[in-house]
């Protein structure tokens, strides 16, 4: 008899997936080409950058073949800004999502990535969070991409060395987490009633993975005691109702 799997990805899986995010190293030593499932990797030329998947660039960097170089947004002033946003300017909602990347028309103009003008139409494919290639570790300067939390706890493990200002670095994502942790649970507040919607916009992978069991309780304690107001309101109900009955009855003496 299989074991019933819990809903959604563990934290487990989720850091297994970000292992497939592409990041930017710089070789320090020739490397040919080599044949994966999702295709070839690039030839490594020092100091020529190139892009691998995670795995293997943490896997090059422990061979000391090669240096991961650090994404824009795990960059000190950009984590500063992050964390501004989030405690100053909308203290209530996560910072938004990395915008969606433009590209030229050829006219002088900009249109989304995947579309044929700046107008969709049928058949344009439509991306969304995280969905968009600036979700990825690839994210701008104050942003966070989708799975932020554990490529940084990721790079600072294996590869604190190449992370500019790393004990900075670890100290604002430590703050960052806590305030983003803070909200999460305060945004529970909205399921009162079980009428609520909790906006989960910016939130990353690995935050959705922690807080599914707690928010699942959550909605789950609501529905409870929806359940148990509702049958409180019938019973009263229903003992109004017989009350008034019986005062009939009697007023008309049966």
């Amino acid at each position: 008899m299989a074991l019933p799997l819990p809903p959604g990805l563990v934290p487990t899986e989720v850091a297994f997936l970000c292992e497939m995010e592409m990041v930017t190293i710089v070789p320090r030593q020739r490397l040919e080409s080599i044949a994966l499932l999702s295709g070839d990797t690039p030839a490594l030329r020092p100091p020529h950058r190139a892009q691998l998947p995670l795995w293997l660039a943490l896997l090059l960097k422990k061979q000391r073949r090669a240096n991961i170089v650090a994404p824009p947004w795990l960059h000190p002033d950009s984590l500063k800004d992050v964390i501004n946003h989030e405690t100053n300017v909308d203290p209530e909602a996560f910072s938004p999502p990395p915008p969606p990347p433009m590209r030229s028309d050829g006219r002088g103009g900009a249109r989304p990535y995947g579309q044929a003008s700046s107008e969709p139409k049928p058949g344009d494919m439509v991306l969304s969070p995280p969905f968009l290639p600036s979700c990825t570790q690839d994210a701008p300067s104050g942003y966070l991409p989708y799975h932020w939390l554990e490529l940084s706890e990721t790079l600072l493990a294996h590869a604190a060395d190449d992370i500019p200002s790393a004990a900075e670095v670890r100290a604002l994502l430590r703050d960052l987490q806590e305030v983003r942790a803070a909200k999460m649970r305060g945004s529970t507040v909205h399921l009162e009633g079980g009428r609520g919607v909790l906006n989960l916009r910016g939130v990353g992978a690995m935050e959705l993975a922690e807080s599914r069991g707690f928010i699942l309780g959550v909605v789950e304690g609501v529905r409870k005691l929806g359940t148990s107001a509702e049958a409180s309101r019938r019973e009263e109900e229903e003992e109004r109702r017989n009350g008034g009955a019986d005062e009939s009855d009697e007023e008309m003496g049966f």
